[in-house]
């Protein structure tokens, strides 16, 4: 099978949504999954009955996972939160299609439903901001133990529940919360004002869910990294990103990785997804057990001057400098500054601060440094006088929210992109005039 991503399959997937049938898989998929994807627009995966058994099936490992591990059943006790899309399909087509999230709501296990929130009518709000208000009023005053979401979409639920009830952490306010749930983007970014937010120290366990199938999650026993799902309807294969794009990337298997070695995924599903690239790639921690940590997305670096800078390696060096000047960051995105007004060309840092540092020049700064130090090809040009350090923009609280919305990607499930090649994806992301330069 040749190597594909979503465009190249999409004149099969087109059939499949018709409702055609023996298209990828035999007979039709049981859902299509509705994503929103930042660089080609809306798209329909297939979901057949064994990849929603899969999906099901690695949530339930991770929770007993973690159960097993840190003997916490409390959660089950009191009420459970998952900040997910809508329950309700839309049946106008040939098939169910829906958010990946709001398909899973459905087949929850019934042991789970009796203390599950959001309700079916606030979950079914199709506003993601009225949607966030009905949650806030739903859950204020009950018992929460275990919430579940991906971090933007979590931290904005945690500030209106703060708003609304009058408190000063989330911790107060539901004492008995043990366990958070993440996934979805890297957590920590997000980690500075969560923990702030929570106000005390609280169980987290990460996962990495995708339309395609659940491709790994954390294992308390194995902190190193995350478990990959090896056996249950994918088989895998890993591109080294160095050849990615390439006209013969080499295809490897799991017995053919190497600790350390980044790769790009792709997959082979019971759902008929063949040499699928996933988009995102991942960094081998350990082989036995086969642990990983997502380190990036193929199509989302910045490399206008030839450093190929990753996710990754942005994330890394926000938190150097998180540790280095206290500050609360709420949502960044990187983007190159080819033609500046003045001076040489440089990364440009867009950050929306919910404390900003006490000296924002030094912080630029240190962050400049960490990302010289993992990636030599950006030192280079930085030390060569191609580009100048960073700069940074400061947002108003608000701005990424309304830039999403703007973008039609307010929903529990989209996430901000971490890194442009271009500026195209800034369009509509509101500037103020504090500016690092």
């Amino acid at each position: 099978m040749p190597l594909r991503d979503y465009e190249s399959l999409r004149g099969y997937i087109d059939k499949v949504v018709a409702g055609g049938s023996d298209v990828l898989w035999p007979g039709r998929p049981a859902y299509l999954c509705k994503t929103s994807g930042t660089t080609s627009g809306a798209k329909y995966i297939p979901l057949t009955k064994a990849l929603l058994r899969q999906q099901i099936s690695a949530a339930k490992r991770a929770l007993l996972g973690y159960i097993a591990h840190s003997g916490n059943t409390s959660f089950v006790e009191g009420r459970m939160i998952f900040l997910q899309g809508s329950p309700a399909m839309d049946r106008s087509g040939a098939i169910p299609t829906g958010r990946l999230s709001g398909i899973v709501a459905n087949h929850v296990p019934k042991y789970l439903q009796r203390n599950r929130l959001p309700s079916y009518v606030v979950n079914t709000i199709p506003d993601w901001e009225t949607k966030v208000e009905a949650i806030v009023a739903e859950t204020v005053n009950e018992d929460m133990r275990l919430i579940s979401g991906i971090p933007p979409w979590m931290q904005m639920y945690f500030e209106r529940l703060l708003a609304h009830s009058g408190r000063s952490t989330i911790g107060e306010l539901f004492p008995r919360l043990s366990l958070i749930v993440h996934g979805g983007v890297n957590y920590q970014p997000y980690s500075t004002r969560l923990r702030a937010l929570l106000g005390r120290p609280v169980d987290m366990l990460e996962t990495f869910p995708a339309s395609e199938g659940f491709i790994a999650y954390e294992d308390p026993a194995y902190p190193e990294g995350l478990l990959l799902v090896v056996d249950d309807s994918i088989y895998y294969e890993f591109v080294p990103v160095q050849d990615v794009g390439s006209a013969d990337p080499r295809r490897l298997s799991v017995s053919e990785l190497q600790v350390g070695g980044n790769y790009a995924l792709v997959l082979h599903t019971a759902a008929g997804l063949w040499g699928y690239e996933l988009g995102d790639t991942v960094r081998v921690r350990s082989l036995e057990p086969l642990l990983i940590q997502v380190s990036g997305r193929t199509k989302h670096f910045t490399s206008a001057f030839g450093e190929h800078v990753i996710a990754e390696e942005v994330e890394a060096a926000l938190a150097a400098a998180l540790k280095e000047h206290p500050c609360e960051v709420v949502e960044f995105t990187v983007a190159p500054m080819t033609t500046p007004e003045a001076g040489l060309p440089h990364h440009e840092w867009f950050v929306e601060f919910a404390e900003p540092p006490a000296d924002l020049d030094r912080f630029a700064a240190t962050i400049d440094t960490a990302l010289q130090e993992r990636n030599p090809y950006y030192r280079d040009l930085i030390l060569g006088k191609v580009l100048r350090p960073l700069v940074i923009r400061s947002l108003p609280r608000g701005s990424f929210a309304a830039w999403m919305k703007s973008r039609g990607m307010n929903d529990a499930q989209s996430k901000v992109p971490r890194l442009g090649n271009d500026r195209s994806l800034l369009d509509g992301l509101a500037l103020n005039d504090r500016r690092q330069g």
